[in-house]
């Protein structure tokens, strides 16, 4: 089954029909399974998918069809779907791709409901491949099937009731509670190997391939609903959905019966956005659009493989930490640190013991060993120290969780103190995560742990990143709603300043257009005018005060490098010199530009400069920018993003996410800033980004924060037009 390459099937701006829960039970809990292109071959895919339902307990029905056969394992086929005696809900296509949509069309007249498309060929291929799917599309939607695939591993249910492995890996899946999404069927294989290795359990396991119908979105609404299903995985290569992906997944995430979910994502390291002409547009890249589709829908992202399983163990298995206080016990200092050294690094801290949990250490441990935390039991700790040890720390009230440190030692009682870690764990309602460090000698503890859902990690620096995924999401599910209040904004007169300049054939706009779309969404605006001669230039300066001159020009976008822009001009007399000099340099530097004249804007107040930015996405839409500003944002490159639209927790985000946060709040005796004015400012840059697709792409930079309660000033912007991305906005 070749690997999927991208031939996008559908607009951009098309979102795409969602199939729901209701619909999706004839893929995963049919009642009755016909197998198109089940083979008694030996190898192929048709006798692997046919005997893994068969031989995996099938609670239902299957019914084998091919042209030839007349029987298939022992099991009488049929020539066609027509030829099935009784109703059928689900059937799994391994035929030819070029027959597909004929084989959907006569499940259809069959009163199929369900379709599972095996096969390759179709848009991995080419445009060839990619005319059969769109067939295939067209056949399902005009009949009401859902549908799998193409180019996919199959389906795998191993709910009890149901017991179904429609696919053609070649090992079965464990029952167990997490649900795998892949994009890749390649990678479902190695999956389901690794997965048996370390006793690893799902609840469903889906290969999506090339998604022309069913992809993650709906799966994952089917599984937070699935009651087998207690943290879902992903492996993921493209995303066709942006603001109704995070708006129904935050919901699942976060919502009253949250759902962890864990996704790694491909393609991290291919090429980063095309050059463009704002600084936004050089400096978004998929990889920034994923972390923040990500971020905002409150999924986790990890960077492995290894991870993804590492983290998915402790999700599905212990319960989220009330706080990011960690307790470590130990018998042996080394690991102990390694362990300390990881948890303060990922987020988490070292509880502060009580009182009467020292108390209680001292009266069972050893004069050697140290009580305080992390706790070192000494090498020579046997079951019973190991469970005071660990039963005190979790009756703490400062403890919110504790990784369990164990080496073998010639002393030590692996198995028995396996034993005690489960019911201590339970009853404290704390989430314990366990490292047996070894293989061989530690293996029968392991197994214990494992069999009563206690995570387990050869290294105690992967249990302290695993804990702090935990800890992570709980502070997602528990973060706080702020309100962002009332936005005034003048709709109408932004959309006369784009239609005006598009019906001029104009693309780019500079300040003084750009100001006024900013001012109609109530950004702080300096106060300004257009000077076209030096009088004019001259009377500016009188009437504002002290200025800026920039020049305006329809081919200057970066106005600096041609020598078109002065600051703290303070007389009418140094105005119009400068309206002078500033036109007859900009000439010379660039001979091709048409210039209409120098635009004064007021000096703004000192303060801190920053960049806010829009940058449109072609699938998933406005893609905001945050960061230090001014000379600096290419150089150092301190930006964060969000997928607009955002609230309140978005801004706020964009804002705390940059390494030069401390500057806006006071770090080495600077004035802290308004941040809540410039929390507004953001969202007023959401809100018109949203209102108006026609902005491509927009710098406002900078952007002077200045102290706080004095608010902020825009300093410099610029805008670019694209009529051609008009999608649909979002709801509000």
């Amino acid at each position: 089954m070749a690997e999927n390459v991208i031939h996008p099937l559908f607009d951009p701006c098309d979102r795409g029909k969602t199939a729901s829960p209701a619909e999706l039970a004839a893929i995963f809990r049919p009642s009755a399974i016909a197998v198109v292109g089940a083979s008694g071959r030996p190898g192929s895919v048709g006798q692997s998918v046919f005997s893994n339902i068969l031989y995996g307990g099938f609670a239902g029905t299957i019914y084998p069809v091919n042209l030839t056969a007349h029987s298939i394992n022992g099991v009488r086929a049929y020539r066609s779907l027509a030829e099935i005696p009784d109703p059928v809900d689900l059937a799994v296509l391994i035929v030819p791709a070029a027959a597909t949509p004929a084989m959907a069309r006569e499940a259809a007249a069959k009163g199929v409901k369900g379709l599972i498309v095996i096969s390759a060929g179709f848009r991995e291929t080419g445009p060839a491949g990619a005319e059969i799917e769109r067939e295939l599309q067209t056949v399902c939607h005009e009949h009401g099937m859902r549908l799998i695939g193409p180019n996919c591993l199959g389906v795998i249910n191993t709910d009890p009731e149901v017991r179904l492995n429609a696919s053609f890996a070649r090992r079965r899946a464990l029952p167990g509670h997490i649900a795998f999404i892949s994009q890749s069927g390649a990678l479902c294989t190695a999956v389901l190997d690794f997965a048996a290795k370390r006793n690893m359990g799902f609840s469903k396991f889906i290969s999506v391939g090339n998604k022309a119908d069913v992809g993650e979105l709906a799966l994952i609404r089917y599984l937070h609903e699935d009651p087998q299903t207690r943290v879902i995985m992903m492996y993921v290569e493209e995303l066709r959905h942006g603001f109704e992906f995070i708006e129904t997944v935050r919901e699942i995430t976060g919502g009253d019966r949250p759902t962890p979910i864990l996704a790694i994502k491909s393609g991290r390291t291919a090429a980063g956005a095309k050059a463009a002409s704002s600084h936004t547009g050089s400096l978004a890249g998929s990889e920034e659009v994923y972390n923040a589709l990500f971020q905002q829908a409150g999924i986790f992202r990890v960077q492995t493989i290894e991870e993804l399983f590492d983290y998915a163990i402790a999700f599905g298995n212990q319960p989220l930490p009330r706080g990011n206080r960690i307790a470590i016990v130990t018998n042996a200092g080394g690991p102990g640190i390694m362990a300390t050294d990881v948890t303060i690094q990922t987020g988490l801290r070292l509880a502060p013991f009580e009182e009467t949990t020292t108390a209680a250490l001292r009266s069972h441990l050893p004069a050697a060993a140290n009580i305080a935390n992390p706790v070192d039991v000494i090498g020579d700790a046997r079951m019973d120290r190991y469970r005071d040890a660990l039963e005190a720390v979790l009756a703490d009230g400062n403890v919110d969780g504790v990784i369990f440190i164990l080496t073998p030692q010639s002393m030590t009682e692996i198995e028995a103190t396996a034993r005690v870690i489960p019911d201590l764990a339970r009853q404290s309602g704390k989430p314990v995560i366990a490292s047996f460090m070894g293989l061989m000698d530690v293996s029968p503890g392991v197994e214990i742990l494992e069999a009563n859902r206690i995570p387990h990690y050869h290294f105690p620096e992967t249990a302290a990143r695993a804990m702090a995924a935990l800890y992570q999401y709980s502070r997602w599910i528990t973060r706080e709603h702020p309100e962002a209040g009332p936005l005034p904004v003048d709709r109408p007169r932004v959309r006369r300043v784009i239609e005006t300049a598009l019906a001029a054939g104009r693309h780019y706009l500079g300040e003084a257009e750009g100001n006024e779309i900013l001012a109609a969404y109530g950004f702080p605006v300096l106060p300004a005018r257009l000077a076209t001669s030096a009088a004019e230039a001259a009377a500016a300066v009188a009437a504002l005060g002290t200025c800026a001159f920039k020049i305006v020009s329809p081919q200057i976008v970066h106005k600096t490098e041609a020598g078109g822009v002065r600051t703290g001009i303070a007389t009418p007399e140094e105005a119009a010199a400068t309206y002078e000099e500033m036109v007859a340099r900009v000439r010379a530097n660039r001979p091709d530009a048409a210039i209409t004249g120098v635009y004064a804007q007021q000096m703004a107040r000192s303060g801190m400069e920053v960049i806010l930015g829009i940058n449109r996405d072609k699938v998933f839409g406005p893609l905001l920018m945050f960061g230090l500003g001014g000379i600096f944002v290419e150089v150092l490159k301190d930006v964060s993003f969000r997928l607009a639209p955002i609230r309140r927790n978005g801004a706020r985000f964009l804002v705390d996410s940059i390494k030069a946060r401390p500057m806006l709040t006071g770090a080495r005796g600077l004035p802290p800033r308004d941040v809540d004015e410039l929390e507004r400012c953001l969202l007023r840059l959401s809100a018109l980004a949203v209102d108006h697709p026609e902005i491509a792409e927009l710098d406002i930079n900078p952007l002077f924060v200045h102290e706080a309660g004095a608010g902020c000033s825009v300093a410099d912007c610029r805008l670019l037009l694209d009529p051609g991305r008009a999608c649909p906005k979002p709801p509000d």
